[in-house]
């Protein structure tokens, strides 16, 4: 794949200086960064103009460099030249509108598809035509998320992105490869720096996660960013289902053989490319990767996953600091008082409050909602929306320094039933189904039991 891959960037770098000579494109650039932002759309208009093949690609190429070298101030006023200066031909739009409502048809209605299309998509799709664009246009695409929290007007231009990505990065093009200890160094450098749920420490770290017989890795990977990983998965390979963390990223553990496994266990999974939000690739991954290591590992009955909650912390104190939320007890906010410093609390101590953190935890995911209605955890939204259930909730699963401030050290497990994930995914998405193990359940009816007063503060 990286011969093939390399032939056509020197074939498209050897077109590209070809077009750039005819062009003639080696040109002193303007010095205000306004000058500068308006040369680059100029350079957009030249390249909608239908420039022949060489020139295009030279036109790209020029484009695409010179947006490298914009600030962010004037990164912003590209963007915003995209939303205001290409977007949708309106006459051309009128036009088609005009003949569709004289003569219907087929072709009517394909013009007025192809007039209503933003010309920054075109653009984008040309911008494409450069060696080495996919990845700069994934990079161009993070800076405009960063830009879109102050500046929601450039949204549009974003869907656009995400638009011609879920194409380009359709399932279809995707690579799964494991990663494991004779993987290209550059990858697993890659790795450790993109794992975002739990800190690879350093290479011996790695080598626990990558290198043992219980441990597997594996990653998507896309023709067009040679060995850079889109997203990629850690495996534990186990009896039964866990509830810590700890004991799972023990380097000192002594590994199990993989044929005395029944569970796999998914317990960190990151995506590596900012500029792809949005962009799905996770419930792929995870359906491959059961196909993958149930055809090497027969034995295994069970897939699940030790998840994080990354906002339950922040939604319980939003709770405490409302005198009006009816969602804790009196007893609730007490007991959560001894939690105020981000430390993992004494033994005696998260037994006591055990009972508490299933208790929100329970509320917080089958009850509470999102503005959207949907569940307010991101990562449940992720797995209960793959067709995974809610299995089972593990306070103090995670008592590290970063699991303690985002979650009191809450896990879960959600459960990958082969049988069950089509039917769970229709009605999570169909009717905001959650599906869940009949003791959580049990857990969210006592939540929502009335008690007398008397026995809430017992109960916190």
């Amino acid at each position: 794949m990286n011969g093939g891959t390399s032939f056509f960037g020197e074939l498209l770098g050897s077109i590209a200086e070809r077009g750039r000579a005819l062009l003639d494109l080696g040109r002193e650039r303007r010095p205000t960064g306004e000058a500068r932002t308006a040369s680059v759309a100029e350079l957009c208009e030249r390249l909608l103009s239908g420039q022949g093949e060489a020139s295009g690609v030279a036109l790209a190429q020029e484009i695409l460099a010179a947006y490298a070298g914009l600030r962010s101030g004037e990164r912003i006023a590209f963007f915003e030249t995209l939303a205001q200066d290409f977007g949708p031909d309106a006459a051309r739009l009128d036009k088609a509108l005009a003949a569709y409502a004289a003569h219907p048809g087929a072709r009517s209605v394909a013009e007025i598809h192809f007039a209503s299309e933003p010309r920054r998509q075109e653009l984008i799709r040309r911008f494409n035509l450069a060696p080495g664009a996919t990845a700069r246009l994934v990079a161009m695409r993070a800076d405009l998320l960063g830009f879109l929290r102050r500046r929601p007007d450039l949204a549009e231009v974003d869907r656009d992105f995400v638009h011609l990505f879920a194409s380009w990065f359709n399932r279809g093009f995707l690579v799964l490869r494991r990663i494991d200890w004779s993987t290209p160094a550059n990858v697993l450098e890659k790795i450790i720096r993109y794992e975002a749920v739990h800190e690879i420490r350093d290479w011996n770290d790695l080598r626990a996660r990558v290198d043992s017989p219980d441990r597997r890795c594996y990653a998507f990977f896309h023709p067009a960013l040679v060995d850079e990983p889109l997203i990629f998965v850690e495996v534990a390979l186990t009896r039964e289902t866990p509830s810590a963390i700890a004991p799972i990223l023990d380097t000192a553990r002594t590994p199990l053989a993989p044929e005395s496994a029944r569970t796999a266990v998914f317990y960190s999974i990151s995506n590596c490319q900012t500029g792809l939000g949005g962009v799905s690739f996770g419930n792929f991954l995870i359906k491959q990767v059961v196909a993958e290591i149930s055809r090497e590992f027969p034995n295994l009955k069970e897939f699940v996953t030790l998840s994080p909650v990354p906002g339950f912390r922040a939604w319980v104190e939003g709770q405490l600091a409302d005198p009006a939320s009816t969602v804790l007890t009196a007893g609730q906010r007490t007991a959560l008082a001894g939690l105020a410093a981000k430390e993992a609390p004494d033994v005696p101590a998260r037994e006591a409050l055990r009972p508490v953190i299933e208790a929100l935890a329970a509320h917080y995911f089958l009850i509470a909602r999102s503005p959207k209605g949907k569940p307010v955890d991101p990562v449940a939204r992720f797995h209960l929306g793959n067709g995974a259930r809610l299995e089972r909730l593990n306070p103090f699963g995670d008592l590290s320094a970063r699991g303690m401030a985002q979650s009191y050290g809450l896990m879960v497990n959600y459960r990958y039933i082969a049988e069950d994930i089509e039917k769970n995914h229709e009605a999570f998405f169909d009717r905001g189904t959650i599906v869940a193990s009949p003791q959580v359940r049990k857990l969210a009816r006592a939540e929502e039991t009335p008690k007398p007063p008397a026995l809430r503060e017992v109960a916190g």
